[in-house]
């Protein structure tokens, strides 16, 4: 076992804390806000210590306008705030603004195995059929980067869509290399927290898609800043089959874009599916469409609206995230230092290791 310096103390336990983020490469869409942002408000409200960010170095795993990503990440902070997030209760911040992220992501990149990443199912999608070796390092890399977003704050637990599954067993599999590598039990093995009816929200064009920013189609998705004309013309628009809605949720097993539409509603009306089921049992699509769009602009057009008055006000934006970024620095820095000591880093010019109090 590796001996480490007397000024690590092995955290006995650790304080409950939710971290996660939004990549801010593109607008924030109805899944963003059903699988990531209506949940993150409801954990807010629970209690949890909460910690969001706009991960916006993991943006530039491919290139990015410069302009483009300082819109968008003000854009995704004025979502989180719309959709119910406190500045002054949960941390809020762009990851860019907290050198710990990246620190930590070298210490991991030499933690994780080159086996690990070539596995990881999203680096296979993005380079299947092209050449790998024209794809950033950064593309290659980025779940270490991920893991250390996460563990850096040693975070125990993680809101995730199923697609994310893989990266956060990733991010386990790095914080028990690291523990057994220095014979300490430091990292947390963070816990994914998958719940909701729609954690993964499909396009409304194909249901067997996942409803993406990037989709060359704008009428696969809703954005939050599509305004109740656009929102109600695209679930109008939105694929369907001609059959009624069955009489039990089992009905929707093989029926992508029906199953979609329910799922979808069941998430903004905050019910099951068997209840959404239970009110449209029969019904045909020219029935529930409208009642889904009423629903959805009931829910989205606040959103809008306020992330509208926000984005009007860019240096409100720009404070709120660099008082997150403070507060989150003061959690990630003494746990960081650690690490270093941990690894055997020599620390001077006042950095001194700090005990971890959990």
């Amino acid at each position: 076992m590796t001996s480490v310096s007397s000024a690590v103390q092995t955290p006995t336990a650790f304080t409950p804390r939710i971290f996660s983020g939004i990549q801010p490469s593109g607008g924030i869409t109805l899944g963003n806000y059903l699988g990531a942002l209506k949940r993150f408000v409801e954990k807010q409200d629970e209690g949890i210590e909460t910690i969001y960010c706009l991960v916006d170095m993991h943006a530039i795993t491919t290139w990015q306008d410069p302009q483009k990503l300082r819109h968008q990440t003000r854009e995704g902070a004025a979502a989180f705030i719309a959709a119910g997030i406190d500045p002054k209760r949960s941390i809020l911040f762009n990851q860019s603004q907290v050198g710990a992220h990246a620190e930590l992501a070298w210490i991991f990149n030499c933690v994780a195995r080159m086996g690990w990443m070539s596995r990881m199912t999203q680096w296979k999608d993005k380079t299947a059929g092209k050449n790998a070796e024209a794809a950033s390092l950064g593309l290659f890399a980025y779940p270490a980067l991920m893991a250390a977003d996460i563990l850096v704050y040693h975070a125990t637990m993680v809101p995730v869509g199923e697609d994310q599954k893989q990266h956060l067993e990733l991010t386990r599999d790095i914080a028990i290399k690291f523990n057994n590598d220095y014979g300490i039990d430091f990292f947390p093995v963070v816990e994914p927290l998958i719940e909701g009816a729609a954690t993964r929200v499909m396009s409304l064009r194909d249901g067997t898609k996942k409803m993406s920013k990037s989709d060359p189609s704008d009428q696969s998705r809703i954005n939050l800043t599509d305004d109740a004309d656009m929102i109600a013309a695209k679930i109008r628009k939105a694929k369907t089959d001609p059959e009624p809605l069955p009489e039990t949720a089992d009905g929707l097993k093989d029926r992508p874009e029906a199953r979609n539409l329910v799922n979808i509603y069941a998430a903004l009306a905050g019910h099951t599916v068997d209840q959404v089921i239970g009110d449209f049992a029969g019904a045909q699509f020219g029935t529930f469409k409208p009642a889904l769009a009423d629903l959805a602009v009931a829910k989205l057009s606040p959103i809008t609206a306020e992330m509208n008055r926000l984005m009007a006000d860019p240096g409100e934006i720009d404070r709120i995230l660099a008082d997150g970024a403070d507060r989150a620095d003061a959690l990630a820095r003494p746990i960081l230092e650690q690490v270093f000591d941990i690894t055997g880093m020599i620390r001077s010019r006042g950095k001194a290791s700090t005990a971890f109090k959990g």
